[in-house]
């Protein structure tokens, strides 16, 4: 038995030998490079800053009206800031609906203390997103007085004003769109 496992050993190595030799043509070889070489990619351009509540009003081709009347009232600056702002954005079609002249009448210098008020009359101060909003829920804006929250039917209205598009998000808050300019009561 011992006989055999030698002859087995020995076959074992005359065979790994043979092999070996049989691979090697003669010719050294450089060892291969194993370092991974890092192809650079090009810089990612910068992300965009996110935009603030203004910002995203700027670039809704549906609310130029109340982007004008946020300049005219100068609180641009106030709602560029750190916020965070709930804004009920009426949309260019809810200002149109106003009785005429109604607009152009609110954007004139002398009546820039009623444009506040009715535009900070949108506003409330914190991020309140639409699944925070309860039926009969009153909401204090900006302005001092108090939105109140209508739900039925799944439909969201804010001082009888449809909640059109909800959670339009913004660096400094949440923008929802309603389908009327609310008024803040006298």
């Amino acid at each position: 038995m011992q006989k055999k496992f030698f002859s087995l050993i020995t076959i074992l190595a005359f065979s790994s030998a043979l092999f070996f030799a049989c691979n090697n043509d003669g010719e050294k070889k450089p060892a291969e490079d194993t370092t991974a070489t890092v192809k650079e990619e090009p810089a990612a351009p910068p992300a965009e800053a996110p935009k603030d509540v203004v910002d995203v009003a700027i670039g809704s081709p549906d609310h130029t009206t109340l982007v004008a009347a946020v300049q005219a009232a100068g609180l641009v600056e106030t709602l560029k800031g750190a916020g965070p702002f709930t804004v009920f954005a009426p949309t260019n079609a809810a200002f149109n609906a106003l009785p005429a002249g109604t607009v152009d009448g609110l954007l004139k210098p002398e009546k820039k203390a009623d444009l506040t008020s009715i535009l900070t009359y949108h506003v409330v101060p914190g991020a309140v997103k639409a699944a925070d909003l309860k039926d009969g829920q009153k909401i204090k804006t900006v302005q001092g007085a108090e939105l109140t929250v209508s739900i039925k039917d799944g439909k969201v209205m804010i001082d009888g004003a449809n909640v059109t598009a909800a959670d339009l998000t913004a660096s400094n808050g949440v923008i929802h769109v309603i389908d009327a300019v609310v008024m803040p009561k006298k």
